[in-house]
């Protein structure tokens, strides 16, 4: 299991200390040495290693990581070069393209967005092969939710993205008036149509940085 570092290690270090999380631990390291578990170990913690807590403007949450072999390496949504986009993603790429005008690319590589202040956050961090939220209840979101509380209290505005019911229950934690919390159905093939396609979250979070003084968000994923 890997390690995070940088400011986040100093935002999260009382999480650290406490019971649950050495408990977390070792059952993800049993699993590792028990199963195949994406993504890998080494990548657990990417969403942090890329967007120092510092850099954060925008915050997108998803549940836990893409199950099928090659496709999770540490931020939501997002797969490794190579590996076709999955649905969710692919729709996402259809909001862009209506909202922003963004040509739909041909991979589902998201470090761009990562480099430039957007966490990418799944609120379970690991899962077993082929087994969807097989790691749910473990730990992994009271950790999580820990670095949401670290969010809130940043003193400058973010945008919270929260796409699905899992994402939107986050939103109670989220009373800062800074910030710019922005709710639609997830992304999914089953509930885009529900009101993920038209919410432009794209536009709306880029006027928002825009209005605080801050770059916007280069969302356009170039082909590969």
């Amino acid at each position: 299991m890997g390690q995070i570092a940088g400011d986040w290690l100093e935002a999260l270090k009382d999480e650290f200390r406490q019971s649950y999380y050495q408990k977390l631990y070792n059952t993800v390291n049993a699993e590792y040495r028990t199963h195949k578990i994406f993504p890998p170990a080494d990548d657990i913690f990417n969403a942090f290693h890329y967007t120092p807590l510092e850099k954060v403007k925008v915050v997108i949450l998803g549940q836990d990581p893409y199950h099928n072999d090659g496709q999770a390496h540490g931020l939501c949504f997002s797969v490794k070069q190579g590996i076709e986009p999955p649905p969710s993603l692919v729709n996402i790429y259809k909001e862009l393209q209506d909202d922003c005008g963004c040509y739909i690319p041909n991979n589902g590589y998201l470090e761009k967005w990562a480099k430039q202040g957007v966490l990418m956050l799944n609120t379970v961090l690991t899962v077993r092969a082929h087994q969807a939220n097989s790691h749910h209840g473990i730990g992994w979101e009271q950790f999580t939710d820990a670095a949401i509380r670290v969010l809130n209290e940043q003193d400058r505005p973010i945008v919270f993205l929260l796409w699905g019911r899992p994402a939107q229950m986050k939103a109670s934690m989220l009373n800062n008036p800074k910030h710019l919390i922005l709710k639609a159905p997830h992304p999914s093939s089953l509930s885009a149509y529900r009101g993920f396609f038209g919410c432009r979250h794209f536009s709306q979070t880029n006027a928002f940085l825009e209005q605080h003084g801050m770059e916007p968000i280069d969302w356009q994923i170039e082909n590969i």
